[in-house]
């Protein structure tokens, strides 16, 4: 392929967040020359890094949603919003969570970013599940609200006993607390469906 300018190959990506080895592999550059180039962009005002190898096209006062970065986040991966991310975002808890919570099979990680910080909660390959593509604005995967809702309870269970207090909880009339206890039925400890069984019961009585 002709070596081109890494802008105009940016703009052959035709999205607004890429990947240095993107950028590389549209303008014909090697990765260093790439990501030399990607910083004098960036001095410019054309380009943002978001985080290692990570990068967004500028547009000006328009912000950019930190939740268009997650599909990026992982390379070998995916990753959902879940936890009280999720729960905020459906209206169940007002406080904003201060990292954006996701659900994932890799390693637990804190990712840090320009555009926020993520926190990468690992949960077993077999309760991958429960999500799909948030409706709003954004094109991001996001766990269904009850699934959300056993996840937290899920991780309360493991080392660390993450969320095991929750802050106060606003249930809609279509969330279903029998989708909740069916989603619980999937967790193949027994020990931990009896304990997250107790906590959904007690969430159930205090609706």
């Amino acid at each position: 392929m002709p070596k081109v300018s890494v802008l105009a190959g940016i703009k052959k990506i035709k999205r607004l967040i890429f990947r240095t080895r993107e950028a590389a592999a549209c303008s014909g550059g090697s990765l260093s020359n790439t990501v030399q180039a990607l910083n004098h962009l960036e001095k410019e005002g054309a380009v943002i890094k978001i985080a290692r190898g990570l990068w967004s096209i500028d547009i000006g006062a328009q912000k950019i949603s930190q939740y268009s970065v997650i599909p990026f986040l992982l390379p070998r991966g995916r990753a959902y919003v879940s936890f009280l991310s999720a729960l905020h975002l459906y209206g169940i808890i007002e406080q904003i969570p201060q990292s954006v919570t996701l659900a994932s099979t890799a390693h637990t990680k804190a990712i840090r970013t320009k555009l926020g910080a993520f926190y990468v909660h690992r949960i077993a390959p077999a309760f991958f599940k429960g999500f799909d593509w948030y409706k709003g604005d954004g094109d991001f995967l996001i766990a269904e609200p009850e699934k959300a809702l056993v996840d937290c309870l899920y991780l309360s269970t493991k080392k660390g006993k993450q969320f095991s207090h929750f802050p106060e909880l606003r249930f809609p009339k279509s969330f279903s607390f029998k989708r909740a206890e069916n989603w619980v039925q999937q967790i193949p400890d027994y020990k931990a469906r009896f304990y997250i069984n107790k906590r959904l019961e007690r969430l159930k009585a205090e609706k």
